[in-house]
């Protein structure tokens, strides 16, 4: 999932994104998307970004940033999908408005969501990291007061699903609502757990050294797909281990995992290099879409991409010049919804689009 609002598509914005002069023309429906049909912006300015559906498909919950709005770090907000081309996309806050919130999701009841918060570690937004310490590489933080909490849809938290002391966020749940999959570095390594939401009793689900996370159920329940960075070389290795014990990660090496949903017969799917990440599954659950910008050695534009749950047959889906990525299908499968730079005037703004998709 992002890690707060473009964690990893910011700092590939900052270091590469072009001047607003030499800027793509602007779209929301670029030729060559043949799967996007009647594409309509929601959002317009700031940084927005993964938004899901709820269960019923009549809202989507989504996180926010605008310093314009003085909206400093993502927060959450739930907007009521639009049924028609003259009704406006309206959203409020749920959130507490303290601290860094990030990857919050509906649960099956409608009544309730979960997202990971930072608001018990203090109300000012974190600091992020000072990138010029590490050559400039892309960082992202790992706040230690990140917990996953459940809250009504007036943004009253009535429940704290996570309290070990690290960092505890990117969960989604089962299409039943039971179990909640999310990534933690309670052990020492960012792994995946999946929690009973009931109990609250859980299961680690990776073992492998290297970040696990922004993992999806599959929709019968039974598969899991996640994105993995796996060093392998000792530099690497060691490069991993320094940065997991201040706090710190460097996702910008990652591809698509699948695996049964105990985490058993896990299979790397994707080998694209590069930075392979926000998958999720199809309404079929045959194939996975997931974002990428593994065709540009400089690491940008960031794309959506089609394969099937074997890796098989890779299809490039969206072609905006920036960035498109956090892709979700809607419940019945009919619509998608996704994050994008496209139509932003050049300037560094993500927005939310939604479409029919074409099969």
């Amino acid at each position: 999932m992002k890690k707060n609002i473009l964690f990893l598509a910011a700092a590939f914005l900052v270091q590469t994104a072009l001047p607003a002069q030499q800027a793509p023309q602007d779209s929301v429906h670029f030729s060559g998307e043949k799967h996007f049909r009647n594409v309509r912006q929601l959002t317009f300015g700031g940084d927005n970004a993964e938004a899901y559906w709820s269960y019923d498909g009549k809202h989507i919950i989504f996180q926010r940033t605008n310093p314009k709005e003085g909206l400093n770090c993502d927060q959450i907000f739930i907007g009521k999908v639009p049924e028609s081309a003259n009704e406006p996309f309206v959203y409020k806050q749920v959130s507490t408005g303290k601290g860094r919130t990030t990857c919050a999701y509906f649960l099956p009841d409608g009544k309730h969501i979960i997202y990971a918060s930072t608001h018990k570690g203090g109300d000012a937004c974190p600091p992020v990291p000072d990138r010029s310490k590490y050559g400039n590489k892309y960082i992202w933080p790992l706040y230690d007061s990140y917990d996953i909490y459940m809250a009504d849809l007036n943004g009253k938290i009535v429940r704290q699903l996570t309290t070990a002391k690290g960092y505890d966020a990117e969960a989604t749940l089962s299409p039943d609502g039971k179990k909640m999959i999310y990534c933690s570095d309670k052990n020492g390594d960012l792994d995946l757990y999946v929690m009973d939401i009931a109990t609250g009793k859980e299961k680690q689900v990776t073992t492998a050294l290297g970040y696990d996370g922004g993992a999806w159920f599959s929709p019968d329940g039974k598969k899991i797909v996640w994105r993995a960075s796996r060093p392998k070389t000792e530099a690497a290795i060691k490069e991993y281990k320094e940065l997991l014990a201040q706090g710190m990660v460097a996702p910008t090496n990652m591809e698509v995992w699948v695996a049964n949903a105990d985490g058993t017969d896990a299979k790397q799917i994707t080998d694209l290099k590069q930075a392979n990440w926000a998958p999720n599954f199809t309404p079929d659950g045959k194939h996975i879409i997931f974002c990428s910008n593994h065709e540009y050695p400089r690491g940008f534009p960031f794309n959506m991409y089609l394969t099937d749950i074997n890796g098989k047959g890779l299809e490039k889906i969206s072609r905006d010049k920036g960035f498109d990525a956090f892709p979700m299908f809607s419940p019945d499968g009919k619509k998608i919804i996704f994050s994008s730079n496209r139509n932003n005037g050049g300037t560094r703004d993500t927005n939310l689009f939604i479409a029919d998709w074409v099969d």
